[in-house]
């Protein structure tokens, strides 16, 4: 395929034709079109927020354990680290004294809780944003059980814009990492767990699994025949992840109902 100057922003794909952006702006942004390049920035941002979020509860706990032993004794009070920064907020330290450790670290402490409070504020935004961006994209998806709009977003930023390309739902749960690998010895037919493909969604299909192995009856009437025939939770949860793989790929939107439909000739 060829690249019009300025970029490769596709309006349009099918696997006989594509249509460019005819704005030479939205060509300048370049990357996968659509509503699910969108989920992705989204997620990558939320990610990058969670990770700080837990460096700096770390930061705040090794610190407390550090201060001087009267400020020490007052955070005591709460168990919890979320409890401690909530106390930590509310520390007021004298600015013209910063030179004494009790000071300081009064002022470290509400820096790091005050920082977790924005990044909470910033994934919670991030969040709503989401969530309104999958129920838009992937409603069939959403609307499954176990599946929240996290699992969804993962799932759609690992299938692509264009799903198309997957041609079938085997191809999905491979590049999910869902997909049986043989290991047959002799006269033993197995098959063990596939460690390739997207882990982040073979995470997604995981969690989901172990959701409807608490609240679907279904899902536990088939945990209970298959451990009846000698299979260990780890099969069982492999092969509930292929159906799940299976199911998801049925239910995810295809490139006509997230694109526009290309000009008429």
């Amino acid at each position: 395929m060829t690249s019009p100057p300025g970029g490769g922003t596709i309006a349009y794909v099918t696997p006989d034709h594509q249509t460019y952006h005819p704005d030479p702006v939205h060509r300048e942004e370049g990357g996968t079109p659509g509503i699910v390049e969108s989920i992705r920035l989204l997620r990558v941002a939320r990610a990058s927020a969670v990770k700080a979020r837990s460096a700096t509860l770390v930061q705040l706990s090794e610190l407390i354990i550090t201060t001087p032993q009267g400020l020490r004794e007052r955070l005591s009070d709460r168990k919890t680290i979320r409890g401690k920064a909530a106390l930590c907020r509310r520390l007021r330290p004298d600015l013209d004294a910063l030179d004494r450790p009790a000071q300081a670290a009064k002022l470290a402490l509400r820096s790091l809780a005050r920082r977790i409070d924005a990044l909470d504020a910033e994934i919670a935004e991030l969040d709503a944003q989401l969530e309104q961006l999958v129920r838009t994209a992937a409603p069939r998806t959403t609307q499954l059980l176990g599946i929240s709009t996290g699992h969804a977003g993962q799932l759609l930023v690992t299938a692509g814009q264009n799903i198309e390309r997957l041609r079938h739902d085997g191809a999905f749960a491979a590049l999910c990492g869902a997909s049986p690998i043989p290991a047959s010895s002799g006269r033993t037919t197995r098959h063990r767990l596939n460690y390739g493909g997207d882990r982040d969604a073979n995470r997604a299909l995981h969690m989901i699994a172990v959701c409807r192995l608490r609240y679907c009856d279904r899902t536990r009437a088939y945990a209970q025949r298959r451990t009846a025939e000698g299979k260990t939770k780890r099969e069982i949860i492999r092969c509930l992840k292929r159906y799940i793989a299976r199911e998801i790929y049925a239910a995810l939107p295809r490139p006509a109902t997230l694109t526009t439909p290309p000009p008429a000739a």
